[in-house]
């Protein structure tokens, strides 16, 4: 056991600003005595002690200082310093007095932290050029409110930088607020290279916090570079198919500088002469566009580059064909008239820096052959026709050229359809219609008066005359004659009065209604006669005719004209053919 009093504390104490602080007081005094005091001080920055508060027994005396309305004390004799800033990191000391055993103290250092606030970076605004003779400016990272104070380091892609002599320096500057906090500000000064122009840059803020070193991160960024090019390249847009007669294109330009150099463009004209196109290009975005260009828009065309950072050139050039198709010309054989029942071959041709391919295609559009020559054979009207030659270019898709012929057949004209025979009424009016098909072209003539319509379409042609009927048109008809150059053909069209074919009708039906009546008089006779209401034979037949029929009987009477025709038609029950006075008379059935 100890001989002697003792007093015990920590050595360290941290709180965070505006928390409180719990500082112990642990002593020991032989034989279990008690103490006769506690005095309570801190150390100032003048390194005199101040007493906070005086404990004697239960009575806690307490000084008036600027801990006023902050401190306790714990049934432990611990202090406790509540609403603790960054000035209250200080010594704290505990004084224990017990009377015949003398007095001790011990210390506690008590420290305050405030965490950083997140660190603010700021890259350079205007760009850095990689030929800089002074070491420029990259970034400056600004951290606040912080205690103590931190550290800053800078980093660039994830790799920490180091001050280096002639080519990185990192100045730091050190504020403490009124607060009591510190601001502390950094900036990165390094020379950089076109590579740096994806580089990302950050800084790191180093702290201690409960014994332990802490970071936190800025946000990344990235400074423009500023260098000359070393390379320049010229193309052909779009690049991905061929170029032909008609197409819009653009010379794209581009230099791996920046910023971008000034571009020119220049095509090559005879004797090595270069003609200057940078009046129809964007300098800025080094583009030049080409509209609709033609056979004569091929040739070997330049960009120029000016650096006016260095005012050094640079220059590509690049051959630019235009593939086109021309002097499309068909040629028929033979080249005179052509007449119905003649043959004709047809030959295209094309002139290109490519390889041809040859269709040829009806008026409709339809394909009708493949190869340079079409062989059309026994020529009619209706052969006749325009037919295209349509050249295409295989390897350059969407290159392609038509050329159209007219293939005349010539000939007297043909009648193809009429309105005959045509039913009509007296006094009707009506339409004649007379269709042919000739070349040159017919005109149509009737041989009756009437309004005429004419309607044509390629080789044919249809006349419709309007009429009314009379009766000399029903007893000649009406004549159709068309003519051309070549001849003459007429043909008669005949009308046919309606009654005719009315009458046979009314016939027809006549004798349909009187088969029925027949056939439903001979099922009465064989109704009755199976019910025995008529005796068989000759000698057992009944006179049913009465004077007078009874009220609650049907009386069906049927008559005919044309006895002897209809005899034959029924037969009696026994099978004998009965005469016509036999079999028509009055019959009465009585009802039910």
């Amino acid at each position: 056991a100890a001989s002697k009093l003792e007093v015990s504390m920590p050595a360290v104490v941290e709180v965070e600003s505006g928390g409180t602080a719990r500082i112990e007081c642990n002593f020991y005094i032989p034989r279990n005595d008690s103490y006769t005091y506690i005095n309570w001080f801190y150390i100032d920055h003048r390194s005199n002690r101040v007493r906070l508060c005086h404990i004697t027994g239960s009575e806690i005396l307490k000084e008036n200082t600027d801990y006023k309305g902050r401190l306790s004390v714990g049934e432990d004799k611990a202090l406790s310093i509540s609403r603790v800033t960054v000035l209250d990191a200080r010594t704290f000391v505990c004084q224990v007095g017990a009377g015949s055993h003398g007095e001790g103290e011990n210390s506690t250092e008590l420290h305050v932290y405030k965490v950083p606030e997140a660190p603010e970076i700021t890259a350079n605004p205007g760009g850095i050029s990689v030929q800089s003779s002074d070491i420029p400016q990259i970034a400056q990272c600004v951290s606040r409110n912080s205690f103590p104070h931190p550290n800053i380091t800078w980093h660039k892609n994830g790799e920490k930088l180091q001050p280096e002599d002639k080519m990185v320096k990192i100045p730091t500057t050190l504020t403490r607020e009124s607060s009591g906090l510190y601001t502390v500000s950094s900036t990165l000064f390094a020379h950089v290279t076109r590579e740096d122009r994806n580089s990302l840059y950050y800084c790191t803020v180093h702290y201690w916090l409960r014994g332990q070193i802490r970071t936190v991160e800025s946000q990344r960024v990235n400074v423009t570079v500023f260098y000359p090019a070393e390379h320049v390249k010229l193309q052909v847009m779009p690049s991905s198919a061929l170029v032909k007669e008609g197409d819009d294109i653009k010379l794209v330009c581009e230099a791996d500088g920046n910023p971008a150099p000034v571009f020119s463009f220049y095509k090559r004209e005879l004797e090595n002469s270069w003609q200057d196109l940078t009046s129809l290009a964007d300098t800025n975005s080094g583009v030049l566009n080409l509209h609709g260009v033609d056979k004569s828009s091929s040739g070997l065309y330049r960009c120029q580059t000016l650096d006016l950072d260095d005012m050094r050139q640079m220059e590509k050039d690049v051959e630019l064909v235009v593939n086109y198709i021309e002097g499309v010309r068909v040629k028929m054989e033979p080249s005179s008239p052509l007449q119905e029942g003649d043959s004709v071959r047809l030959s295209c041709d094309a002139h290109s820096p490519v390889a041809l391919d040859y269709q040829w295609r009806d008026e409709k559009g339809r394909k009708v052959a493949e190869g340079n020559q079409l062989f059309l054979s026994n020529l009619t009207f209706e052969t006749s026709s325009n037919f295209s030659c349509k050249v295409i270019a295989p390897s350059v898709p969407g290159l392609e050229r038509s050329k159209q012929v007219a293939v005349a057949v010539q000939g007297k004209p043909r009648i193809v359809a009429i309105s005959s025979p045509l039913y009509v009424r007296q006094d009707e009016v009506v339409n004649l219609t007379c269709k042919a098909i000739a070349f040159p072209r017919p005109s149509v003539h009737w041989n009756v008066n009437g309004t005429a319509h004419e309607y044509v379409e390629n080789q044919h042609i249809a006349s419709n005359l309007t009429v009314r009927v009379n009766h000399d048109l029903l007893r000649a008809g009406a004549m159709c004659r068309v003519s051309n150059a070549l001849g003459v053909s007429e043909k008669h069209i005949q009308l046919l009065d309606q009654k005719t074919p009315e009458s046979k009708g009314v016939i027809i039906v006549a004798i349909i209604v009187c088969i029925l009546v027949v056939a439903v008089l001979g099922s009465v006779i064989y109704f009755l006669h199976k019910k025995g209401k008529i005796p068989c034979g000759r000698a057992g037949k009944q006179d049913i005719t009465k004077p007078e029929a009874r009220k609650d009987k049907i009386v069906v009477e049927v008559k005919s004209d044309k006895l002897s025709e209809e005899a034959g038609l029924l037969q009696g029950a026994n099978g004998e053919k009965r005469s016509a006075a036999d079999q028509v008379g009055q019959s009465v059935v009585h009802s039910p």
